[in-house]
């Protein structure tokens, strides 16, 4: 393969874990993530069916879906970042089924402006969390970060957008919610899903390496190879 000069910005992104990583990752996170946090409080009574089916389905698909990447994450080792975004998606909408709950069938709340409102926020916080991802690579935010250029602090517009989140929730609950156990509860779903909904910038990332795979196999010959196929495991 003739190789080609790779720029500094392609770089920072073409920065991948051992797939044995990977594997670790998806245990860790959805264990405690997804189902330890999100799966057990849409069990939890009392239960709305509407609810509980809109997240109970995703959940169960994505768990299959990371059984072959759990099995040989060397060989889905590409597919492992798209599965990483759209987890994070899940998860994040996990999370803002869990404060729906919270705020319907604890307090009997009624009507669908709650929910479409929260629903607005919820994909508001994860487009403007890739928009910042791709900035920061195109900018060179994360060149800089890796060669030690620049020192690890949250951009502007990232901490308002996370504050915004947490706050927007918080302010729309309070018009329905009573409880201050409650609310600190939706809190620390709100902050949680700030998290998650940052993993969903891996469908970006899967995106520039299927675009990138010539640059990707100059700087990684084994990626995506079998293990059996690879020298560095």
């Amino acid at each position: 393969m003739k190789k080609t000069k790779i720029d500094e910005i392609t770089l920072s992104y073409l920065r991948f874990q051992k797939p044995k990583e990977n594997r670790g990752n998806i245990i860790l996170f959805f264990l405690i993530f997804l189902d330890l946090i999100g799966v057990i409080f849409l069990l939890g009574e009392p239960m709305i069916p509407l609810i509980f089916w809109s997240g109970i389905i995703p959940v169960i698909l994505i768990h299959l879906w990371a059984i072959p990447i759990i099995v040989d994450p060397y060989r889905f080792e590409q597919a492992y970042y798209l599965f990483f975004g759209v987890y994070g998606v899940i998860n994040t909408f996990v999370y803002f089924l869990v404060i729906q709950k919270l705020i319907y069938n604890t307090f009997q709340v009624k009507g669908t402006v709650p929910a479409l409102v929260g629903l607005v926020i919820c994909f508001s916080l994860l487009i403007v969390l890739n928009w910042i991802n791709i900035r920061s690579l195109y900018s060179g935010t994360y060149s800089r970060l890796q060669k030690g250029e620049k020192t690890m602090n949250l951009s502007p517009i990232a901490a308002a957008s996370g504050i915004g989140y947490v706050l927007a929730q918080f302010i729309l609950s309070s018009f329905f919610v009573e409880s201050v156990k409650t609310l600190i509860i939706i809190g620390v779903f709100s902050l949680l899903s700030i998290a998650t909904a940052f993993f969903s910038t891996s469908i970006h990332k899967y995106i520039f390496i299927k675009r990138n795979m010539e640059k990707v196999k100059q700087i990684y010959p084994e990626f995506g190879l079998p293990k059996k196929l690879r020298k560095n495991t």
